[in-house]
């Protein structure tokens, strides 16, 4: 049981994104790093808010620290590793050729297993997977046919993982077994509702961000409402948990497909909350 956050919505940095995605609290680069997805760049904040750019290809997917140091990066079709967190990434061999689709979102389990999703440009149907790459980097599918693979987390106790396809309206759920995802279920379905990236807090409540809706919504592991945090920009893309004490809710947000791009669209958000968040996984390639 957890109760609604009791902080009020604040902007963390102003629209410095066009499409802001995959937030990462981690003390390996000092706070919080996002991307800019369709810029190519990894944005890290720093201390004073200011916010610094790495550019690292011509999509820049996801970011996740490496239990190594420095840290993973997807690219447009693959992957990049880089040794130290300031450093632009060495790509890795391209995990398909098909020039249409591009990688979307990936996250991590406790044996260090990346799982890393796709998309097509154009959303066709299908035409997405979502791939395990071990930290030895041998590759495989874990989903064959999704659409827009997203938001992708552990329960604390890394028994179960939480996973969105967008395009299903609904989160899924995997039992995690030796290491590997097994036996996906629907765990809550959302209606016209298009979640995208996610989060699971230290009781194991589930964050999820709405792509269109300008909202995230935090449910019960049972899949019961909790709380709903609205936020001023539309096309809510991701969101993270962070900060000192773990209790900083981080949104980010997308300027693409607007007509018309106010303030609040392309910057990331902060909301403090009561239960805090678990401590990111990292890669262990």
């Amino acid at each position: 049981m957890t109760t609604p956050p009791t902080g009020t919505v604040e902007p963390l940095t102003g629209p410095v994104a066009f499409h802001a995605e995959g937030p990462v609290w981690s003390p390996a680069w000092g706070g919080l790093r996002f991307v800019d997805m369709l810029a190519g760049d990894l944005l890290t904040v720093g201390a004073d808010g200011a916010v610094d750019r790495l550019h690292v290809g011509d999509v820049a997917a996801f970011v996740r620290p490496r239990a190594r140091g420095g840290y993973v990066v997807g690219l447009e079709r693959g992957l990049g590793l880089a040794e130290r967190v300031d450093e632009p990434p060495r790509a890795l061999p391209p995990l398909w050729e098909d020039p249409a689709v591009r990688l979307n979102e990936g996250g991590c389990d406790t044996a260090g297993n990346l799982y890393a999703g796709s998309m097509a440009y154009e959303g066709t149907p299908g035409a997405a997977r979502l791939y395990r790459v071990t930290p030895s980097l041998e590759v495989s599918v874990v989903v064959p046919d999704a659409t827009v693979s997203n938001g992708i987390d552990l329960s604390p106790d890394g028994t179960l993982a939480y996973y969105d396809d967008t395009h299903t309206h609904r989160t899924d759920v995997f039992t995690v077994q030796d290491g590997r995802l097994r036996d996906r279920r629907p765990w809550r379905d959302w209606g016209e509702g298009r979640p995208d990236g996610l989060t699971v807090d230290a009781a194991g409540n589930v964050w999820v961000a709405f792509y269109g809706d300008g909202v995230v919504r935090l449910s019960s592991p049972e899949g019961r409402t909790l709380a709903e945090v609205g936020l001023p920009g539309a096309n809510t893309t991701a969101c993270a948990l962070g900060g000192p004490d773990g209790r900083d809710l981080f949104v980010t947000t997308s300027r693409e497909g607007l007509e018309a791009p106010g303030e609040a669209d392309g910057a990331v958000f902060r909301v403090r909350v009561e239960v805090p968040g678990k401590p990111v996984l990292p890669f262990g390639g």
